[in-house]
């Protein structure tokens, strides 16, 4: 493998902001579960501001849980998407979702 091949497999992998690298959603979830997921991020990090504003630990809590969750389904957190099945990551995704639309 060439630099510029790794280079370029690191770009699909990594988004570095402020020299600071962070995990880019897998690229081979379908458009509607990413938006689903990233509808689920949004909410849940409007509730963890909320729950800051209101100074409640427990909805701060839960709201981060959210933030995990929909986290982990876009493959930003958790094992690294690259390493495993596209199957079993699509599979996660919608596992995430369900449990997120459950909590909603």
């Amino acid at each position: 493998m060439t630099d510029a091949d790794a280079d370029a497999i690191d770009a699909e992998r990594w988004l570095v902001i402020d020299g600071r690298r962070w995990r880019r959603t897998d690229p081979s979830l379908p458009d509607d579960v990413q938006e689903a997921l990233r509808s689920h991020l949004g909410r849940g990090r409007a509730a963890v501001r909320a729950g800051k504003a209101a100074d409640d630990d427990r909805a701060i809590a839960a709201a981060r849980r959210r933030v995990d969750l929909a986290k982990h389904g876009l493959g930003e957190r958790g094992p690294r998407w690259w390493d495993e099945p596209e199957a079993d990551r699509l599979a996660r995704a919608r596992d995430a979702i369900r449990e997120l639309d459950r909590l909603a």
